[in-house]
């Protein structure tokens, strides 16, 4: 890690913070706002402290370790598309021509050595300093209450190590951890998760669960821990790939885990499988907050530190933030793997702004009537992309997929209500919108045929518009079409939701002469100008079997909050929203400098 700041700072990718800086709110409402900035940079809090406790920190906390696709760059050593061709080449080798290609090719092979994990004798630097049983407190360390209604402190960028009841199978998970008290942790792994898997393995035999904790060193770790390795594949191979060079690990001092030797922390302990605790809640990534849930509890039984350690952690809530350049190399560099599977993919993109697994952009070329519902069904039946809630199929001429502008123009000019597929499967544990825990609705639009649709609406102005809808349907209180020049035009409409959205679709029938894509949300906390928040919503928002209409005329979207109205019958959780009292002390001290603007553009 220290390595690392010098990199970082060497490249103008690092601001420090000298003042004394509360790890409650503050620092981590500080991390929000830089990585939302242009030209956003990691940023090292030199002097943390603890008001509520009276207490100061001699460890430092570093955020925003990836602040940017030139700071993932650097972290990675490459361009994260290089490492992909790497993969690709791997995976495709090529007969090499002629002596030379033949020793390219071996060593190419002979560098694969070094993916493997290296276990090692005796201690690590990781190690330097040892406490144990109740000398191991969580309350030394600078752990970050990131939002007012989180359930507590929260460590937020651990690398969770686990392993198989047997021991043969490794597995490096990054969870976030709550902290219960000195010597307790909450364990956030979805039902998903290999860790899981493994925690379930120990139940059934009634035995302690070993685990350990790594925070800090070298950031790829961090990377490597959100990376969807298939099971069984320790993540850490995927570290040796990368460095051309092995992880180096060590035994932890108390239960047989093996972490990084060059971590800055490890909190070790075991999980005993019969204790569960509620854990939440907690403002998570896709911007709402998951609410309290029971998990495991791991019981502490060493901290051990490096000397001089830094505390790394990462702050989570609604986009753009630190996970859309870790998410930008994940995307890259697992699209050869993909491949694999869906030969035909050419490029997928997974936009920040729809929380990664709500929607993808895939660009296909199909060589056969409806092969892009095969493809759709591919995507929703591989690993982690099996959460994908949304899927938008685009053809081998389509713009580039990162070009929002000119991606949604092509597919808005394609879509019709026979191309559009809806059904079921799993989702995100996170997942809000759907009716049932962990299960829902998907969406898959073919938009790769060549030719536009016909626009067969007749387009009226807002106001004339909203006039006319507003006198069947009187709690719609704002109206605004967008991408008007397209062959499917969307009507935003904001509503004070008195029915279901499913009533008022059938008020608004008669004019589906001027409709062709109509998208309704909440009156509150929406703005119709914000196309890059309204994508955030609606995307979370929805789910496919309940939530999209397909009309004879147009096609309607409820994006709205859902409630018995709708006959849903689980808790709604809340946005994450920052303490405006902390933002508006930061301004005054000239922490942080931003206006009001970009308050309402990101919905601080």
């Amino acid at each position: 890690m220290q390595d690392t700041l010098q990199i970082l700072k060497k490249h103008n990718l690092l601001k420090v913070i000298d003042k004394p800086l509360d790890i409650n709110l503050e620092i981590p409402h500080i991390a929000y706002i830089e990585v939302k900035q242009e030209d956003s940079k990691a940023i090292l809090f030199t002097n943390p402290i603890d008001l509520k406790n009276n207490k100061k920190f001699d460890t430092p906390v570093i955020m925003n370790i990836y602040s940017s696709i030139k700071a993932l760059n650097v972290i990675l050593g490459k361009d994260a598309d290089l490492i992909a061709d790497e993969i690709e080449s791997l995976l495709k080798p090529k007969p090499p021509k002629g002596f030379g290609q033949k020793i390219d090719m071996v060593k190419k092979l002979f560098s694969l050595k070094s993916v493997f994990p290296k276990r090692q004798k005796g201690k690590g630097e990781c190690q330097a300093n040892i406490k144990l049983g109740t000398d191991a407190k969580l309350s030394d360390l600078p752990v970050l209450t990131t939002w007012s209604e989180d359930g507590g402190p929260f460590i937020t960028m651990g690398q969770v190590y686990t392993q198989s009841l047997n021991g043969e199978l490794n597995n490096l998970g990054m969870y976030r951890l709550q902290v219960y008290d000195d010597n307790r942790l909450g364990m956030h792994w979805q039902i998903h998760k290999d860790a899981n898997h493994f925690f379930h393995e120990y139940k059934k035999a009634g035995k302690k669960m070993p685990v350990s904790i790594a925070i800090g060193g070298d950031p790829l770790y961090i990377w490597c821990g959100q990376a969807p390795m298939p099971y069984g594949m320790f993540e850490l191979l995927l570290y040796g790939f990368i460095r051309k060079e092995p992880a180096k690990l060590v035994k932890s001092i108390t239960n047989n885990i093996y972490v990084p030797r060059d971590v800055d922390f490890v909190i070790e302990g075991f999980v005993d499988p019969s204790k569960m605790q509620i854990e939440g809640p907690f403002g998570d990534h896709t911007g709402y907050y998951t609410l309290k849930e029971e998990y495991p509890v791991m019981d502490v039984t060493a901290i051990t530190s490096k000397d001089n350690p830094i505390f790394a952690a990462t702050v989570v809530g609604k986009p753009p933030l630190e996970d859309k350049y870790m998410g930008h190399g994940t995307g890259r560099i697992f699209l050869p793997l993909f491949k694999t599977t869906a030969p035909d993919v050419i490029d997928y993109h997974m936009p920040e702004n729809g929380v990664f697994h709500n929607l993808i952009l895939a660009k296909i070329d199909p060589k056969y009537p409806d092969h892009s519902t095969q493809l759709m069904h591919a995507f929703w039946g591989v690993g982690q992309m099996s959460f994908v809630k949304h899927a938008l199929f685009v053809g081998a001429n389509a713009p580039a997929l990162s070009n929002w502008n000119a991606i949604s123009d092509y597919i808005l000019n394609r879509i019709s209500t026979e191309k559009i597929l809806i059904t079921r499967g799993v989702v995100d544990a996170l997942d809000h919108s759907s009716p049932s825990f962990a299960k829902g609705g998907k969406l898959g639009v073919d938009a790769t045929q060549s030719d536009e649709v016909e626009l067969n609406i007749t387009q009226i102005s807002d106001n004339d518009l909203s006039l006319k809808i507003k006198e069947l349907c009187p709690e719609i209180t704002e109206l605004k079409q967008i991408k008007t020049h397209t062959k499917n035009p969307i009507t935003m409409i904001k509503i004070k939701k008195v029915r279901s959205v499913k009533k008022i679709k059938e008020l608004i029938s008669p004019l589906g002469e001027y409709l062709k894509i109509v998208v309704f949300v909440d009156e509150h906390k929406n703005a119709l100008n914000n196309e890059y928040m309204l994508v955030w919503r609606v995307v979370n928002n929805i789910d496919a079997t309940r939530d999209i209409y397909l009309e004879d005329e147009f096609i309607i979207v409820d994006g709205t909050t859902k409630n018995k109205l709708d006959d849903y019958q689980r808790e709604w959780p809340g946005d994450v929203e920052c303490d405006m009292q902390v933002i508006q002390s930061l301004r005054d001290k000239k922490i942080i400098d931003i206006d009001d603007a970009f308050i309402d553009k990101f919905m601080i």
